[in-house]
């Protein structure tokens, strides 16, 4: 730091204008080799006008993209839009190129040689008589299960007609005077096996000792 309240504050400043200092030597480097000292003024003086038409393109390129925004907006175009315009552009180009032909007709060779082959035609012989049997098999699946509901459907018709018919009540009263006759007979049985005197009255029991 310079202290200003320094007595010796003037003597930095008189040395420094003591040292000369040459502009063009410190602006200037080194000539390259193979280059005379005019063939360096000559290519910088080039370099200059090149780096002065690069800014003013630059200009003139960010004036373009505002004026081209402007025109969007008022257009109503989003950014998306630009987006996708640029893709379908980009596939485009990938398209008419020439490595993408190429590449499509080589993949169209190769699919001309796989199915002409007899290993592709094999296996497509076989996998169609597979769900040629595949769909056979579901039909008569679910013929037969139409046929089940159907049977079903009828049956449960059926049942309340046969049972309010006279012969299906003649045969239920029928049934009920045989498991009547059934029943009585097992009671009198079952009554004779704990009366055998017929008297109802209990066998004498055996109390003699051992």
């Amino acid at each position: 730091d310079i202290n200003l309240n320094s007595p010796n504050k003037g003597l930095l400043s008189e040395s420094m204008t003591d040292v000369p200092v040459d502009s063009a030597a410190s602006a200037r480097t080194s000539v390259p080799e193979g280059l005379t000292l005019a063939e360096e003024e000559e290519l910088r003086s080039e370099l200059a006008k090149v780096e002065e038409e690069i800014g003013t393109l630059r200009q003139v390129l960010a004036a373009k993209e505002r004026h081209c925004g402007e025109l969007k907006r008022k257009l109503g175009l989003t950014p998306l839009d630009g987006l996708k315009q640029n893709l379908s552009k980009s596939w485009h180009d990938v398209q008419v190129s020439n490595a993408y032909v190429k590449t499509s007709e080589k993949l169209g060779e190769w699919n001309d040689k796989v199915t002409q082959s007899d290993f592709y035609k094999k296996t497509q012989e076989t996998l169609s008589q597979a769900g040629q049997k595949t769909s056979a098999a579901l039909s008569n699946v679910g013929s037969k299960l139409g046929d089940m509901s159907s049977y079903s459907i009828r049956h449960s018709i059926s049942m309340p007609a046969m049972r309010n018919s006279a012969t299906f009540k003649s045969f239920e009263d029928r049934v009920g005077t045989i498991k009547s006759r059934v029943v009585g007979s097992r009671e009198n049985s079952t009554d004779g096996l704990h009366s055998p005197s017929g008297t109802g009255e209990k066998p004498p029991q055996d109390n003699a000792p051992f």
